[in-house]
Order: structure tokens, then sequence, then C-alpha cells
């Protein structure tokens, strides 16, 4: 027989190789125990903390799970979806895949579950790069230093707490002042090449109303969305966080500007609290366990920037009762650069967005702008400040124009600085218009402290 012949009768088998690389080589088993509450007790398979495996129930369902500590030689497994029909006996099969979601750039525009698997009714994921869960985030010696600034569209924001790229910031605030709304915006408004939203333990309602409401067909089209609502097992509504941030990474891994958002990191450390407390953590501050706080910078830290892109985080915190001092907001406060803090009194006054500029920060804000804006930034909230704590006598009429020039001078322009803050919907202002206005605020209450007598409204109309 010739060479040739030979040649031709050899099978290529690459492919096969490629399906050998999807089978699970491993598979122990074990059976079910008992359930107690939202934990499961099995006697196998012998596999790890935090390793997923499948539970095969009498039914014919297969119910995934997450091993999540030890008892008495035992494994506590944590559902990720609900046990409706689960029995002593059923079967669980470990799996020895490691959890990983297929992207590529047709995932923009999708919507997915905390799982990673698409909700939309646009079919399964295409995309032919797996991308691990559970990645590390970026050494820090790897980190790019922020520098330039990233326009959120907002200008509370860019003009007073201007964000760089690779900056994670906070929006702090109660039930009902805004979050969602403002999310909103800012992913229509921003500069950013790509968002991504992770909405954990919302209500199920608000999900459509966010997507085609507040994000809208523009803000979609460069977006992906993962979604847990509250109804949802405590171990997805954690994973979410995580889908989420995996599906940052490869686009800042390609070169990409991202736009992180979540809403909110309250509900996402909420799920590890019922987690935590279901494998038997031992309650501490205000029944949030241990690994909650371990949980909250193993994801923050994945945020930033790296050598390619970065990405820029925007992370809701839901104050109970409007207490900033929440053991989640505390701890959230201290991992991330800077906080924006929503009132209730100014959304009750229908000013939106609802930001107290005075009690916000960018700890990068100086880094990022220039040294007029920054200088203009401090005058314009030095005004914004003796204004409020004149307020109440200048509302009773107990102040008496001319006897203190700083009042004056904030009472003439206070109603510059609202129609600055005041931003309707879908309004939007350039990085550059925005800080030309502050500059020019700031440079009107000059003016007004070095002239000689209390600013007449003719004076006001001049610097104007």
């Amino acid at each position: 027989m010739s060479n040739e012949a030979v040649n031709s009768e050899f099978i290529d088998f690459s492919q096969f190789h490629t399906a050998l690389d999807d089978v699970d080589l491993l598979a122990y088993k074990g059976a079910i125990l008992k359930v107690s509450g939202l934990t499961i007790e099995s006697n196998g398979p012998e596999i790890g903390l935090g390793q997923i495996c499948q539970i095969q129930l009498k039914n014919g369902n297969m119910v995934m799970a997450e091993v999540i500590g030890f008892r008495d030689g035992n494994l506590i497994l944590l559902p990720l979806e609900h046990i409706d029909g689960i029995s002593p006996g059923d079967t669980v099969i470990a799996l020895d895949k490691p959890r990983e979601i297929a992207i590529d750039e047709n995932i923009l525009g999708r919507v997915l579950d905390g799982l990673g698997r698409p909700i939309d009714g646009k079919g399964p994921l295409t995309g032919g790069e797996k991308k691990r869960l559970d990645n590390t985030s970026p050494p820090p010696l790897t980190r790019e230093m922020i520098t330039e600034p990233l326009a959120l569209g907002i200008r509370a924001i860019d003009g007073m707490l201007t964000c760089g790229k690779g900056q994670r910031i906070g929006i702090f605030a109660g039930s009902g002042v805004g979050k969602s709304v403002l999310l909103g915006e800012i992913a229509n408004g921003s500069d950013a090449d790509v968002n991504v939203v992770a909405l954990v333990g919302e209500r199920g309602r608000e999900v459509r109303e966010f997507l085609e409401k507040d994000l809208g067909a523009k803000g979609m089209a460069k977006s992906v969305v993962v979604v847990a609502t509250s109804d949802s097992a405590p171990i997805e509504r954690v994973k979410a966080g995580f889908v989420a941030a995996t599906i940052a990474e490869y686009f800042r891994d390609n070169g990409k500007d991202v736009l992180f958002m979540m809403d909110s990191i309250t509900r996402f450390a909420q799920a590890q609290r019922e987690v935590g407390l279901a494998a038997g953590e031992p309650p501490a501050s205000k029944g949030y366990c241990p690994s909650v706080f371990s949980l909250l910078p193993r994801l923050l830290e994945r945020l930033g920037c790296n050598d390619k892109g970065s990405i820029t985080g925007i992370i809701t915190v839901l104050a109970e009762g409007d207490d900033l001092s929440d053991p989640v907001a505390d701890s959230a406060r201290s991992l991330l650069d800077g906080h924006i803090v929503l009132s209730r009194k100014l959304a009750d006054r229908g000013h939106y967005p609802a930001i107290d500029i005075l009690q916000s920060v960018s700890r990068l804000m100086n880094t990022v702008v220039s040294e007029e804006h920054k200088k203009a930034a401090v005058k314009f909230k030095e005004i914004y400040a003796t204004y409020n704590d004149a307020e109440d006598l200048i509302s009773i009429g107990a102040f008496s124009p001319g006897s203190n020039k700083r009042i004056d001078g904030s009472v003439a322009l206070i109603d510059r600085i609202h129609a600055f803050l005041v931003q309707a919907i879908r309004e939007r202002t350039s990085f550059e218009e925005t800080a030309s206005q502050v500059v020019e605020i700031a440079g009107a209450w000059d003016m007004l402290l070095s002239s000689g007598p209390a600013p007449t409204p003719m004076a006001v109309a001049a610097s104007q």
C-alpha cells in the first residue's frame, strides 16, 4: 500500500481531543442524608470546599449545588437552584469542570441569570473563549496608576466628585432615593466603552423597568446585565457578582474601559450572610458572618486597572434605615475609593439627582482633574456650605442682608448652584462644559467677595 493511501486513511483526532476536554473525567458519587433549612448533607463525594456537584433527583431533575462546609465527615451543600422533590438517597455526583462562562463580543446586549445562563430568549452564549468565575485580582504592582477622568454624564459627579478610570466609588442611600435611576443615567451618559451591570436581590418587577426605562435601547446596546432577583437562591445572588466581574475582566483584558455597576452590594452581603449562617458560621456584627467581610474585598479588588484596560466600579450601598454606619456600608466605604451620598431630604424636595456634595468625596479627584478645576470645586462647596449653614436664618427672615458678605454672596449664587446640581433625566453635559461651569461659579464668588459693599442684584447679573 502506498504512503498516500495510508495517509488518506488516517483519522483527524483533534475533534475528539476537544470533546474530551469537556468530559467530566471524575464521577465520584455520594448520597443525600438529610436536608436542614437551606442546606443539604450528603455522605460524599470526596470533593473540596467551593467545588460544584450535581444532585440527581428521583423525578429526573438535576440540581447544582456547591460545597460550603463539612460536618462529621459529611458534606454540607448549598443548592444553586430550588430543590423541590429532593429526598434521602438521591445521588450526588462530583463535577470536575471549573465554573466557567463562554464570552466574546456578542455577549453585549445580553441578559444573564446569576449563574451566567441567558434569560433573554436569544439563545445560548456562543462565545469561543471560556473564563473562570473564580479569577484572582490583578497583582498590585501590575496595576496602572489612575490618572485620567471618566466622564459619567452627571454634572454633580463630574464637576464635584470626578471619577477616574479604574476608580471604585460607592453610591450610599436608603431605599427609594433614586439609586437605580442614577445607575441607568450613568450607563447612558458615561464615556465607558462597555457597561456590565449586576442587579443583585432586586425585585423582579424592577428588572424589566431598569432594562427598558432606565437603561434604554442605547444603553443596552453596549451593556451586559446579570440578574439575580430577590427570590433566587442565596448562592446564586452571591455568584451574580462574580459572573459580572468575570465579564468585565474579559473586556478590560481586550483593552476596553469598562464601567462595572452593581445594585446593590448590601443585598450581595445579605446573600452571603444566609450562606454563612446555613454553613454554621457564628453571627458577628448585626448578624453578619465573618465570611461576608472577607468576600467583599475578593469581589471589589477584581475591579480597577491593569496593563491593558480599566474597570471603573459604581457600587450602590443600601443604607438600612438611612444609617451610613451600617456594618456593610462601613466596610464598603473603607474598601472603595470614594462615596456618593444620596440625601432623602433632597429627594423629598424633588432635587434630582439627590447627591449631597458636602457628605460625598472622591479620593482620586485631585489626581485626575486640572488644578483650576480642583480649586474651583473647593470654592463651589464652600458657597454651598455657607448657604446651608445660614438657610434657616434666611428662611425666617432673621438674617440682615449686608451684615455678612459671605452669606450675601452665597445667597446671590445659590440659584446658579441649584441649576448646576439639578439635572433632568436624559439631560447631558460634556465633561469640559461641566468643569467650565464650576470654574465660572467659583470666579463669580471671588468677584463678589472682593467687591466693597454687599452684592446687589445688578452686581450678580454683571458677574454672570
